[in-house]
């Protein structure tokens, strides 16, 4: 050929070993990340064959970090932070505090600079947003108590590393790297870099917020899905890049507040929808070009540093989470749960490894043994959400331990005052209050029908309880917090929390307490609700099945069609799932009275 074809090859290497690698990862049930990484341990330049150029690479990872930084800002919820900040920001707090001082003393150990420890502490303290949505989508447990707290957790940790990408490059003279531009005093250089922060936000927040939903509003008019996927694209990189040219801001923070903006529009879901494949191909680019930078000699040259890092990762972070959500007299499993989410490093470590090289506040040691911890400590995560599961049930089993983890919740774990607690006589015992069970709860007080709430968010307890509903705080798997809920004299009781063990626990407490209890249960699967149904429960729902339910009555309606919704809800239940091809029923499918073919 006769001309340069270095981006197209590495491109070209890059997504194709990315494809094999993460494929290969999926299939052994690890995240596909790992994958991506190892695609650029492959074409870095320690290991033999093709070695990618790496300043094109460099390149293709700023627009990768500029893309996943829009993502974050795209999702960013106040309200989810909110609604758990009680727990969430000052355990995020003294998580990377605690996190951050073990690496810089480890790396002191070393004959580091305490610039070079912070960076490299810093680094180890934020977990993967990718890593850790993907495990507790895995488990069913987004909108359970534990997971609202690991992401409420996850956003804190974000905040403060974009707070870390602003104040770096103005303290890094001080620290021991490349002084900032201008020379001049600490504090002058800090509020320089504050000052020029603020006026951008001050720009994206009085006007990038009317301009952009505006602008996007208009393009949204001519129907033209090219054009709408292109302004969504314009607005990221443009300003990532006024951001850095003009206020001298990262390209990172200055995506992170584009994606902000544009999370108030009433178009965030369709432009988060446009961006999503761009985001994600060039996702995965960033990490192959993090990959390309580690040298896998480190874990023979290096064990016992590799060693340490990793255990900083997996067993110090978790043990400071753990500490952290039992002073705040959470359960031991919501403890344990939120440990094990965030036992791994990811996208932010990158970023911030990245920008110590460049600021000489890293040696290229520390990225190897940053990036060998994030391989590591991702790859061991679904062994460390199992050995969490075991250890819950090991807590569950001695009573004692169980006692001394969890201190008891005062006052929240009793019935409030002005309940009349002899009055409550077939009553509901409602177990969540969340997406499910709020609703649930509301429509049982519409109907004038007693119940009372036990939920694991302290927050969520608190607001009602000042609402006058009878609410209380604890795990309703653990003896004791049911019998405040006098489940002896209930009816019915609802369990609407996500998780399958965690409902059978409640399930044999309950029984054993009231052994006539009528139970509805939520779950996920069809196998597990088989098997609730034949331990007596009276109804456990799908999720999923009932959507389908909701879908054909409507469906039904719009052609007019006459079915008999008992029969076609008998046969949905049934149909095999299309995951695993499995169903309750092997019998054939029949046409529904009433349709018409076509």
């Amino acid at each position: 050929m006769h001309h340069d074809t270095g981006l197209i090859t590495l491109i070209a290497m890059g997504f194709g070993l990315a494809f094999v690698l993460g494929f290969a990862a999926n299939r052994l049930r690890l995240p596909p990340l790992v994958g991506y990484l190892l695609a650029g341990v492959a074409v870095g330049p320690f290991t033999p064959g093709f070695v990618g150029d790496p300043a094109l690479a460099s390149q293709l990872a700023e627009i990768g970090v500029i893309l996943l930084m829009f993502g974050v800002g795209l999702h960013f919820s106040l309200g989810d932070l909110l609604a758990v900040r009680k727990i969430s920001l000052p355990g995020a707090v003294v998580q990377i505090t605690a996190a951050t001082v073990m690496g810089a003393g480890l790396s002191y150990f070393w004959g580091w600079t305490w610039g070079q420890g912070l960076v490299f502490g810093l680094s180890l303290s934020v977990a993967s947003t990718v890593v850790l949505l993907r495990a507790l989508e895995q488990r069913g447990l987004v909108d359970s108590a534990e997971g609202r707290i690991a992401i409420g957790w996850l956003i804190v940790e974000d905040l403060a590393m974009v707070l870390a990408l602003v104040l770096l490059p103005a303290l890094s003279g001080t620290l021991g790297g490349t002084p900032a531009e201008g020379g001049g005093s600490v504090a002058a250089a800090v509020a320089l870099t504050l000052g020029k922060v603020i006026a951008f936000l001050a720009l994206m927040f009085v006007v990038g917020r009317r301009a952009v939903p505006w602008m996007l509003a208009r393009v949204a008019r001519t129907g033209s899905r090219e054009l709408f996927t292109l302004s969504v694209l314009a607005v990221a990189m443009g300003i990532a890049f006024g951001a850095a040219a003009l206020f001298g801001v990262s390209f990172a923070l200055g995506a992170f507040f584009a994606g902000v903006v544009i999370s108030e529009s009433d178009l965030s879901h369709q432009a988060s929808a446009d961006a999503l494949p761009f985001q994600d191909a060039f996702a995965v680019l960033f990490f192959v070009s993090v990959g390309m930078l580690f040298d896998p000699a480190v874990l023979v040259r290096q064990p016992l540093q590799v060693l340490g890092v990793v255990l900083i990762i997996i067993v110090g972070k978790s043990i400071a989470a753990l500490g952290i959500v039992l002073a705040f007299r959470y359960p031991a499993r919501t403890a344990l749960i939120v440990a094990a989410s965030l036992a791994q490093i990811g996208e932010f470590s990158f970023i911030l490894a990245g920008l110590g090289m460049t600021l000489d506040l890293l040696p290229e040691e520390g990225n190897s043994l940053i990036l060998a911890g994030a391989l590591l400590s991702i790859t061991a995560n679904p062994l460390i959400f199992a050995a969490a599961t075991g250890l819950e049930r090991w807590v569950r089993a001695t009573p004692r331990l169980a006692e001394w983890l969890e201190r008891p919740a005062g006052v929240l774990a009793e019935l409030p005052e002005g309940v009349d607690e002899e009055a409550l006589r077939d009553h509901a015992v409602l177990i969540g209050h969340g997406r499910v069970g709020a609703p649930v709860a509301h429509a049982l007080e519409q109907q004038g029908i007693p119940y009372v709430v036990v939920e694991q968010n302290r927050e969520e307890v608190e607001a009602l309880r000042a609402r006058g509903l009878p609410a209380l705080f604890g795990d309703a798997s653990r003896p004791g917090i049911l019998e405040h809920a006098h489940l002896e004299r209930a009816r019915l009781l609802v369990v609407s929390a996500p998780d399958a063990f965690q409902a059978r626990l409640i399930l044999d407490h309950a029984r054993k307490v009231n052994p006539d209890i009528d139970a509805v249960v939520r779950t996920h699967s069809d196998e597990e609700r088989a098997h609730l149904e034949r331990t007596g429960v009276g109804r456990a729902v799908v999720g999923e099945r009932e959507l389908a339910l909701a879908i054909i009555r409507y469906a039904f309606g719009t052609y007019g069609v006459r079915g008999d919704m008992a029969a076609v809800a008998a046969e949905t239940l049934q149909l095999p799932d299309p995951h695993t091809g499995r169903g309750r029923s092997s019998s054939t499918t029949q046409p529904v009275p009433g349709a018409r073919d076509g």
